[in-house]
């Protein structure tokens, strides 16, 4: 009979910025357990559940047995399974015995490469009683918890103590225990608005019960609930809300009964910059704030609570009441910042220590000072405004706001600037600097901002690398592989005809400026980040070969790559791109072979009118792509390349080219040189060979 299993595990609090991870593990694991065994059907669904106080889940279409099966025991080879008399020998009879088979059971299979023996055992399907509870606890070992605890006297561990089991098969207790509980059919409600337990009659009718009791049994039905009911009421007070995908999903963590509130607090905390207020509203209190239509902070937020009430009054004040000195310390931080004056503050850098290899904050201050200054001159900025902006963009690290809110690094430092007078756009730099902070963030906009950014995250790159600090595996501690893609977004995207082997280099420079030693860098660094941009590239929707095409070059002018990009698709759709992908991969090869030192092809040396004709073509089309390279017209110089097919067909059906004559041997191989230079002008086109 197949029908709906049911699991639920009732604990105490669960963490709410994993629960959503937990859950889905959870259910995914149970599932492909079961499905391993065949007790699932091909159209079972499972479905996860979470709430506060339990993780559940749900499959349709469980079998109460699993099939009967044949299993398959592969044995030794022929060769070592019979003797000269071909009686069994040893190994094969202790295989015959763990089987629990007789010579006459085995049969003969083969893999392609050897026969051998195999032992076909009849199974008899278990009862899903047999193996569900085992699952479950095992699911339990396996989830992603950083941090277990024990409860009571027991030797058991979960992320938190757990209270009850269910394990339901439809209307049927599955017999079972996990974590030192018996399973049955029993839950709780809402904390406050249920009373009483639960009777669970039949697993398809969870939700439906837990819905009596005032819970919301699936997350992303409570996320859903939760959305709908912010959006109502922000439109109510004619505001919006300010995004926050990360709040949402912890505060449907909090809640099993969402109702939203709305509260307000006193309008002069919005002298405060809204950042300010907005962080310490989200990170410390879960509420929403809300926005006008311009975005500006209102003197107003939202409440999800876990309370329905019919006058939620108290509910409200007692929020208002709470966030007020939060605010309050909003305020004093950022009025003692400015009292204390941001400038100042810059001589205490030298204080703080960046990392022990790399020096104080002060010495990056210097070297983010003099990389931006050399960057910006190169773009043609005004390199005296850009080194100010090196030296001052980290001081805010040591403001009571930055301190108490890291997240608003560069944010406190552009108010604090204007504050003093500085200019916007030196202001807008401080801040941009830190850009893009994650992926789809803005880009840091003009010359200046620009400049700063490349030099922080190429400090950062080129130091951390030149120590050994390198990202492995899932570590980066460092937040490397950001940055690399944050210096390749700003090169690509702005873009800026700057050259990265160049600027690794100036970043390089300013470190052993300061006496810091590094091993050698630029080489290395240049792959990491090729290898960042190559995975950009195929989110973008760029093919492999299309990638592999271009950057087998390692091209360090990156905001050449899309032109280059865009010229190799196009080459690919022309009907000679095969066959000349072909002929060069095949040219790279005998060069592979050949001194690195050829000479170039010498006209009185030619002899068959095929490699005259490709010398001649050679000749003519050599300047054209110099030319079409030199102004970025990569789809051109393709296309010229595409005109020499019939001669390069032509000079491999009828020239020989290593023949025994050093002189002719080596003339035509200069001549096969001097076209493949051609050939990857612009990206290594044989990567498009089949």
């Amino acid at each position: 009979m197949n029908d709906t299993v049911l699991i639920e595990l009732r604990s105490e609090e669960l963490p709410p910025k994993s629960l959503r991870q937990l859950s889905e593990a959870f259910a995914d694991s149970v599932f492909a357990a079961l499905k391993a065994q065949q007790f699932t059907a091909d159209d079972s669904v499972c479905t996860p559940y979470a709430t506060p106080r339990r993780l559940a889940l749900s499959i349709t279409g469980v079998a109460a047995r699993q099939p009967d099966r044949i299993l398959e025991r592969k044995g030794p080879a022929l060769g070592s399974a019979l003797d000269a008399t071909g009686k069994p020998t040893k190994a094969l009879e202790g295989f015959m015995r763990s089987a629990g088979v007789s010579f006459e059971q085995l049969h003969k299979a083969a893999d392609g490469k050897s026969e051998y023996f195999v032992a076909r055992i009849e199974k008899k399907g278990e009862t899903l009683a047999a193996y569900l509870a085992e699952i479950v606890a095992q699911t339990l070992k396996k989830l992603p918890i950083p941090k277990v605890m024990r409860w009571g006297d027991s030797e058991h561990q979960f992320v938190r103590p757990v209270h009850s089991l269910i394990l339901l098969h439809g209307e049927h207790i599955i017999a079972g225990e996990v974590l030192g509980l018996r399973s049955d059919r029993l839950t709780l409600g809402h904390r406050f608005l249920s009373s009483g337990e639960i009777v669970i009659d039949n697993a398809a009718a969870y939700t439906d019960k837990l819905a009596a009791g005032k819970v919301i049994a699936s997350f992303a039905e409570r996320r859903a609930a939760v959305a709908a009911q912010l959006d109502t009421a922000a439109k109510r007070l004619d505001a919006r809300l300010n995004p926050a995908d990360g709040l949402l999903d912890e505060v449907t963590a909090l809640v099993e009964w969402p109702v939203v509130y709305a509260g307000q607090f006193e309008a002069e905390y919005l002298e405060v910059p809204q950042e300010c207020l907005i962080l310490t509203m989200q990170q410390n209190q879960k509420y929403f704030p809300l926005l006008d239509s311009s975005g500006k902070l209102l003197n107003r937020f939202l409440i999800v609570s876990n309370m329905q009430v019919d006058d939620p009054g108290a509910i409200i004040s007692g929020n208002e009441r709470v966030v007020r000195p939060r605010l309050a310390d909003a305020r004093f931080f950022y009025n003692q910042d400015r009292k204390n004056g941001f400038t100042t503050r810059a001589m205490r850098l030298g204080a703080v220590v960046y990392h022990n290899k790399l020096g104080s904050q002060g010495d990056r201050a210097q070297r983010l000072g003099r990389s931006a200054r050399n960057i910006a001159e190169k773009l043609g900025a005004d390199g005296n405004i850009a080194e100010s902006v090196g030296l001052l963009a980290k001081v805010d690290l040591l403001t009571d706001m930055v301190g108490e809110f890291p997240e608003l690094q560069g944010i406190m430092g552009r108010y604090y600037l204007l504050h003093e007078g500085n200019s916007p756009e030196f202001a807008d730099a401080v801040e941009q600097h830190y850009r893009p902070r994650f992926a789809g963030d803005a880009l840091p906009q003009g010359s200046i901002a620009c400049a700063a950014a490349l030099a922080d995250k190429l400090d950062a790159l080129v130091g951390f690398f030149g120590i050994g600090q390198l990202p492995t595996g899932d570590k980066d501690p460092f937040g490397l592989r950001r940055a690399a893609l944050g210096v390749l977004r700003i090169l690509m995207e702005t873009p800026l005809p700057l050259d990265l082997a160049e600027l690794i280099e100036t970043a390089a420079q300013a470190l052993q400026a300061q006496g810091i030693q590094l091993e050698p860098v630029t080489q290395p660094l240049l792959v990491f980040m090729l290898d960042r941009l190559r995975g950009t590239l195929r989110d973008a929707g760029y093919s492999i070969d299309v990638i592999e095409a271009v950057l087998a070059q390692q091209p360090t002018r990156i905001d050449r790559v899309p032109a280059r990009l865009a010229a190799v698709r196009e080459f690919q759709q022309l009907p000679e791109s095969l066959a000349l992908a072909a002929a060069n991969k095949r040219i790279g090869n005998i060069l592979k072979k050949a001194d690195a030192n050829l000479p170039e092809a010498d006209v009185a040396l030619l002899e068959e009118d095929a490699e005259k004709a490709l010398f001649e073509r050679v000749r003519l089309i050599a300047p054209l792509v110099k030319s079409h390279v030199a102004n970025e017209d990569y789809a051109e110089a393709l296309k010229v390349l595409a005109s020499v097919r019939a001669e390069v067909d032509r000079f491999f059906a009828e020239v020989m080219v290593n023949v025994p004559d050093p002189a002719l041997r080596g003339n035509r191989l200069g001549l096969l040189k001097a076209l493949f230079e051609q050939f990857n002008a612009v990206a290594d086109i044989a990567k498009l060979a089949v």
